[in-house]
């Protein structure tokens, strides 16, 4: 687990495996986090990580959508409440065990022990988009679906930073779920550009954080990724640089639910 600062309020922390970033961002004496890493003794040493930054222990956890890789926050923080769109409550309460289950399998398929299990608790589903309040500041919260049928990307206004969630990653294609359509996903990038405007950082659900500059190249290219995917289907380019084994899976995956 690597945590690296972009602001004096904001830190991330990146997981060892599968390049998930979570971010902690504090105001005016109240911490938030927002998604997770994976790794048991990661979670297990987040508490400790935040303390030692100079942060205040959280009073809230957030998740930008419902995969089980962003979801493992009350792991970490058993006793804060976990926030989210309202589309991912629905989502979490619409299929109850679903992070649990998938949680389950990429523990088995790599031998991972954990101390306890997943328990979401109560969900708080939150208005996107809209605003949550942080201390003396707000989160901006934008609406995200494309990827999944839900989620949200957070801005963090006042130090520049922006969450999308599963978009704008340097290592991975846009990626369609089950009844996700490429119209979708694309709608919510034309709602990611504007928000690079203010951002100086930009925190990818997976892979490394980027300059505004980079993630509106990203974004360029997942234009034309989705595009090709309509119009060619398996024949669809990849993007430079995302087209690895798993991604070319990914693809495969993608023209199966078009």
């Amino acid at each position: 687990m690597r945590a690296v600062s972009l602001h004096p309020d904001v830190l991330v922390v990146t997981s060892a495996v599968l390049h998930v970033n979570c971010v902690i961002v504090r105001s005016d004496g109240e911490t938030f986090v927002i998604d997770s890493p994976v790794l048991p003794e990661e979670l297990d040493a987040l508490p400790a990580l935040v303390e030692q930054a100079g942060f205040p222990a959280p009073s809230g956890l957030l998740a930008t959508h419902g995969d089980w890789d962003h979801v493992l926050g009350p792991l970490a923080f058993p006793d804060v409440a976990l926030g989210c769109a309202q589309s991912t409550a629905e989502r979490l309460v619409a299929s109850p065990g679903e992070p649990q289950r998938g949680l389950r399998a990429f523990d088995e398929d790599l031998y991972i022990q954990r101390p306890r299990p997943l328990a979401l608790g109560s969900l708080q589903g939150l208005p996107v988009p809209g605003r949550c309040e942080l201390g003396d500041g707000e989160l901006e919260l934008h609406q995200a679906d494309g990827h999944t049928l839900d989620g949200m990307a957070v801005l963090i206004g006042w130090a520049g930073v922006l969450v999308p969630g599963d978009y704008l990653s340097a290592i991975e294609l846009p990626a369609l779920g089950a009844g996700d359509t490429i119209d979708a996903y694309a709608t919510t990038l034309s709602r990611l550009r504007p928000l690079l405007d203010r951002a100086q950082h930009v925190v990818p659900g997976h892979g490394p954080v980027v300059s505004p500059e980079r993630a509106r190249e990203l974004l360029e290219q997942d234009v034309v990724y989705l595009e090709e995917l309509r119009r060619r289907g398996a024949q669809a380019q990849l993007p430079d640089g995302r087209s690895s084994r798993q991604q070319r899976k990914q693809h495969a995956a993608n023209v199966a639910v078009l």
